[in-house]
């Protein structure tokens, strides 16, 4: 059985992945209480210990969210500390899969379908797409180190309170109206799916080091939010804080579909009545902030 590292243990891939690897492999999934990786020693001796089969990196530090106590002006430093702190280990272990942004391609110059040669056409202003950027510029330089650029990831144990697909359910869930910053396009991703594609680069060795993790087709939010209240069956309003439609965030899948061929991505209606459902079952996760949500972006 082989013997996985998966890093920010208690963050939203991290638990979705634990959930269907238990009986796969052998993993570990430390908190930050049992492994901080920002202790360079500490990272090292913990991995030349355990010798990995397989690092997964889900850890991250985002300071985006408004409700987030984590310092804006430590995102560049603390993301690349984590990152090298794993990667400069990479003759320890096997093979390294880390999880990229489609923020690497520079928020302000975002367009329909980006493909992965898109890459380094411009350098993000923001500190967290330089620290993707620059993580993937060292991938491209490494042997056993890979990408995989994700986009819109929806799932359980997502962040609601900002995050627009559970975000929404929550609502939804509470009886209260929509709220919504602005509508745009985004490629949504099943985070069942997303299991399915780690674990295919678990057992193969991939041809590139970078790919676009997306399902290629993209919904707005105004179509997801009025999916989601026709799966309550309540009558609610859908609220836009700000006009007009936001930039499209999606990205072009072909190099990830010549590895996988025959992937059957998660219909969006599919993958919403599960999650819907989830939150339903899981009131307990959000109804003791009496119904405080925070628009998301």
């Amino acid at each position: 059985m082989m013997k996985l590292l998966i890093t920010g243990g208690n963050g939203f891939i991290a638990r979705n992945l634990a959930g269907e690897f238990q009986d796969k492999y052998k993993f570990h999934a430390p908190a930050r209480q049992e492994l901080d990786l920002l202790g360079t020693s500490k990272v090292e001796d913990y991995i030349k210990k355990h010798r990995f089969d397989v690092v997964i990196h889900t850890a991250t530090y985002d300071a985006a969210p408004r409700h987030s106590v984590k310092d804006p002006l430590m995102v560049l430093e603390n993301n690349l500390k984590m990152f090298f702190n794993v990667a400069r280990c990479s003759g320890f272990f096997g093979k390294m899969i880390y999880f990229g942004s489609g923020a690497e391609f520079g928020r302000e110059n975002w367009i329909p379908r980006m493909k992965e040669n898109y890459f380094d056409t411009f350098v993000p202003s923001d500190q967290y797409g330089f620290s993707k950027y620059l993580m993937t510029k060292f991938t491209l330089l490494n042997n056993n180190i890979y990408n995989l650029r994700l986009f819109g990831v929806y799932g359980k144990f997502d962040d609601w309170k900002t995050r627009l697909i559970p975000n929404v359910c929550c609502q939804a869930v509470m009886n209260m109206p929509v709220r919504i910053c602005q509508n745009k396009f985004v490629d949504h991703l099943f985070s069942g799916d997303l299991v399915k594609i780690v674990e295919w680069f678990i057992e193969h060795t991939p041809l590139q080091k970078v790919y676009n993790v997306c399902s290629g087709n993209v919904a707005d939010f105004k179509t997801i939010a009025g999916k989601i209240v026709e799966l309550s069956g309540k009558k609610l309003s859908i609220n836009f804080q700000k006009e007009g439609l936001g930039t499209e965030y999606s990205g072009d899948n072909t190099l990830l579909l010549k590895e996988l061929k025959s992937f059957e991505f998660t219909p969006i209606d599919v993958g919403l009545k599960m999650l819907y459902e989830w939150y339903v079952s899981n009131k307990h996760i959000y109804d003791k902030d009496t119904g405080f949500i925070e628009q998301p972006f």
